[in-house]
């Protein structure tokens, strides 16, 4: 199916291989939300999941954290369906993919900060990424939480496992620093990513960490876009933006800077995190996608049927 995914509708998303969707997302030129949401807490509002919330609010992906694929509940789900389905009555509910962070932990990292400790599953190993090649997850994020002692080698290492046991997406990258005590992103961390194989590098957006800006985000594109000549859609390297430092619950003027100097640099796909009681706001996922696909786009990815 090639197809753009500003085309989709619900029984394209529901129905997408991986490689489709690496395409589809290509094809619309920058111009594709992925929301981050914590499905285990309180729901952002009463009877709603926020998965929902940000489905309604315009994204076109949605990436689970901190969820433990060895009880993945989700909050807001009715109580009549029961725990082991909850993934795939989400999926169902909003129609759109879905993905989970797994956490590629390294317990030798020198840190910048004390050490959070995490559940296992949360953690890349090769049970949960069986798990979640089991629930269906279109992509997985190998990614850290704030100090949980996620460190670039360590990602490196967990994308080549990843590869053995999972046949979704692999997007790869540090949003943040994760408590560790090194460069969240540059040229080098990136070639890095690339040689092991990922679909997608996950870097931060500018102005969401120190010392990453525009020129920062244009070399690394300018080094991807070179890497990408002459390849198919496998083997090619996507660029996604992540605004994953809280900054997602900023100002919708900060968010629409944040998106559209992300879009004018090449990246594929944003990020957007899930800093208000584990989700982001609705005004702010709405506003990324007004300013980086205007209101057309936006209000016909909100509104189209689930059954279209």
């Amino acid at each position: 199916m090639k197809k753009r995914l500003l085309d989709f509708g619900g029984q394209d998303f529901l129905n997408v291989s991986p490689i489709d969707l690496k395409q589809s997302i290509l094809a619309s030129e920058g111009r594709v939300i992925m929301a981050e949401n914590v499905p285990v807490e309180n729901t952002l509002l009463t009877g709603v999941t926020n998965a929902e919330i940000e489905r309604a609010a315009g994204a076109d992906l949605i990436l689970f954290n901190v969820l433990d694929l060895f009880n993945p509940q989700i909050k807001g789900i009715p109580e009549d369906i029961d725990s082991k389905c909850h993934i795939e009555w989400i999926r169902k509910a909003i129609a759109r993919p879905i993905g989970i962070n797994l956490e590629p932990v390294d317990v030798d990292a020198k840190m910048n900060e004390g050490r959070t400790d995490i559940v296992n599953g949360r953690k890349v190993s090769v049970e949960t990424l069986k798990l979640a090649e089991k629930y269906g997850f279109s992509f997985i994020c190998l990614t850290g939480n704030p100090g949980t002692g996620v460190s670039n080698n360590a990602i490196k290492s967990s994308v080549k496992i990843a590869k053995e046991h999972y046949s979704g997406l692999i997007i790869a990258g540090k949003m943040h620093g994760a408590g560790v005590d090194e460069p969240v992103m540059n040229l080098e961390i990136a070639k890095g990513f690339i040689d092991v194989g990922i679909d997608i590098l996950l870097v931060p957006a500018p102005y969401t960490v120190p010392c990453f800006m525009e020129k920062d985000l244009r070399e690394i594109v300018d080094m991807v876009k070179d890497f990408n000549k002459g390849k198919t859609i496998n083997d090619k390297v996507l660029i996604m933006t992540a605004n994953g430092t809280s900054q997602d619950s900023s100002d919708i003027d900060t968010i629409k800077k944040i998106g559209l100097t992300s879009k004018a640099c090449g990246a594929d796909l944003q990020h957007i995190g899930d800093s208000f009681n584990g989700c982001c706001l609705p005004e702010n996922i709405f506003a990324l996608g007004q300013a980086i696909r205007g209101r057309r786009h936006q209000l016909v990815m909100m509104s189209k049927s689930n059954i279209r």
